[in-house]
């Protein structure tokens, strides 16, 4: 037991007489181990681009309601009239009247 922990910790795996099965498998693992950590690194980048865009889509739908209600207010009745008071121009006093078209025959 003491002698084959001792043969592992010098290396002797991989110079011993089946030592290319060892560094294949060695290669393997280390390029597997690569792939992981590039994964995981991916999607970590995904995670933080989501968590940004969320945030991006929170302000914006913020500011859509704030432009909505500004919008409804500036479209009330009373707020065209204060802003066309500033421009000389007033309601009218008499109704406005409907016109009627006859078909003519032809």
């Amino acid at each position: 037991m003491k002698k084959g922990i001792v043969d592992l910790l010098k290396g002797k795996f991989l110079v011993s007489g089946d030592a290319p099965k060892n560094w294949l498998f060695i290669i393997y693992a280390s390029f597997l181990a690569t792939i992981m950590i590039a994964s995981a690194h991916s999607a970590d980048r995904k995670v933080h681009r989501l968590a940004a865009l969320n945030e991006e889509v929170r302000e914006l739908r913020s500011e859509f309601v704030d432009m909505r209600s500004d919008v409804q207010r500036l479209k009330l009745e009373s707020t065209v009239r204060e802003a066309v008071v500033q421009d000389s121009l007033f309601p009218s006093e008499t109704p406005p009247k409907k016109i009627k078209v006859k078909a003519s025959a032809d």
